[in-house]
């Protein structure tokens, strides 16, 4: 199994332990409530993890227009954030098939969220951005655990969905496995943006950093 890109922040400061226990909280619910589910885990996770992208892109959009400037990459990063974890929730969807309940639990949880981090984003877009890194640190962490799973035997290594197979151009015999291990490489990189995003708001006091020193 490749090795797991395990990258953790080090909360500084009250913003980023507010933004971390708030992870930790969420995360302790998730294993309560789903286990060892992984596949319908991700199923109802990715659909709150495709709402900081596009809020994000939203407001940095809306903010570009007021200002009269160009937002350094910033929106495009975003949306294809949501994008991608958009995808992510299509392909797990076809994996896991969810019943009612989940797919009810999954209107509630975008509602919530959708609504809490516009107006944390708001608020303070340093500690929205520092929240996705976290989230995405841990999801790094399930997506290591749902590998082990699979090799463990605990989960069958199925055949990859078409939806996965065509999004990241993995071989035509691709399998579960594969899958995971793109997501999780995927979810690496949001973890690093937005880790970095938030530290560069952090330096320049809220302005508008520069996107190019976010990778």
């Amino acid at each position: 199994m490749p090795a797991e890109p395990a990258t953790r922040h080090a909360p500084q400061g009250l913003s980023d332990r507010i933004a971390f226990g708030l992870t930790k909280l969420l995360r302790f619910l998730a294993d309560v409530f789903f286990s060892k589910r992984y596949g319908h885990r991700a199923v109802v996770l990715e659909t709150v993890a495709a709402v900081p992208g596009m809020v994000g892109g939203m407001m940095n959009h809306l903010k570009s227009l007021r200002r009269m400037r160009d937002d350094e990459g910033w929106i495009k990063t975003l949306l294809d954030e949501a994008e991608n974890e958009r995808m992510h929730l299509m392909t797990f969807i076809a994996v896991a098939q969810p019943n009612w309940f989940e797919r009810l639990l999954v209107i509630i949880a975008q509602g919530v969220f959708w609504n809490a981090f516009f107006v944390l984003y708001l608020v303070s877009q340093r500690t929205a951005h520092r929240l996705v890194g976290y989230f995405e640190e841990e999801a790094v962490v399930s997506y290591t655990q749902y590998l082990a799973a699979i090799d463990a035997g605990e989960i069958e290594n199925v055949p990859a969905p078409a939806i996965a197979i065509d999004y990241w151009k993995l071989p035509a015999k691709a399998r579960l496995r594969d899958v995971v291990i793109a997501v999780r490489a995927d979810e690496a990189g949001h973890r690093d943006v937005n880790h970095a995003f938030a530290d560069q708001l952090s330096r320049s006091g809220a302005t508008h950093p520069k996107l190019e020193t976010a990778h």
